[in-house]
């Protein structure tokens, strides 16, 4: 079965939905979902929200991931991800059942995580040794070296609540669609630009010293300056209070 996307309305709001499907593998149809994916979002209205489904009731891999694949495939698949980790929109990753792989590593790369109470993430070491693909990177980043260090050395099947304690799920939910609604309800004010901004200066952060960052800082801030700019008559005392 291919990925499948859609659209929807929730809550007042345009939402895109991928539903990811699969034999666990990196596929073609895999890579050219994701891509197309990415593609609708980009072409889509302010406001959008994109929400990402994995997991679910699907067989173990045949082979072990990404499969019998060359690195040029690997390449295209990181990039797929970095492209949805910097859309110009609020992206929620919906995980049910077992996750593997490619359901783990799409949704370290989404904003917001919701998990069904019987969620599980199998992490890639189904070979005896971690994936050491780009997977390691965002859990050293969002989760801290050393619980990173700690998966990589016996890569347990974490359970929801874990993944909860982790800071890999942000909530777990007995009534997914409800929760999902609230979710895109509460997210309505967000600016998917704006906020695909600030999304990217904190992704850069691990990795960008004060003075290097300080620049692209100041820019953000002022273009949030210009956006909203001071009425006429406060200016002068602003400015003098500076």
């Amino acid at each position: 079965m291919n990925p499948m996307s859609s659209s929807d309305v929730l809550a007042g709001q345009d939402v895109l939905s991928l539903d990811v499907a699969g034999d666990g593998s990196l596929s073609q149809s895999l890579l050219l979902a994701v891509n197309e994916f990415c593609d609708r979002v980009q072409d889509a209205p302010a406001g959008t929200v994109a929400v990402l489904r994995v997991g679910g009731d699907r067989p173990a891999p045949a082979a072990s991931w990404p499969g019998d694949v060359t690195i040029h495939a690997v390449n295209r698949w990181e990039r797929a991800l970095r492209r949805l980790e910097r859309l110009g929109a609020v992206t929620v990753a919906v995980a049910a059942g077992r996750c593997t792989s490619p359901d783990i590593e799409l949704l370290l790369a989404t904003d917001y995580r919701i998990a069904t109470p019987t969620t599980s993430l199998a992490l890639p070491a189904d070979t005896g040794e971690f994936w050491p693909g780009m997977l390691v990177h965002r859990l050293a980043t969002q989760i801290g070296v050393a619980r990173t260090r700690q998966l990589l050395l016996r890569a347990p099947e974490l359970a929801a609540a874990r993944a909860v304690e982790l800071g890999l799920v942000d909530e777990i939910a007995e009534d997914v669609a409800t929760a999902v609604e609230r979710t895109v309800a509460s997210l309505r004010a967000v600016r998917g630009p704006e906020f695909a901004i600030r999304r990217r200066l904190l992704l850069d952060a691990p990795t960008t010293s004060f003075e290097e960052a300080l620049g692209v800082h100041l820019a953000a801030c002022d273009r949030t300056l210009r956006r909203a700019p001071a009425p006429a008559e406060a200016r002068p005392a602003a400015m003098a209070a500076l």
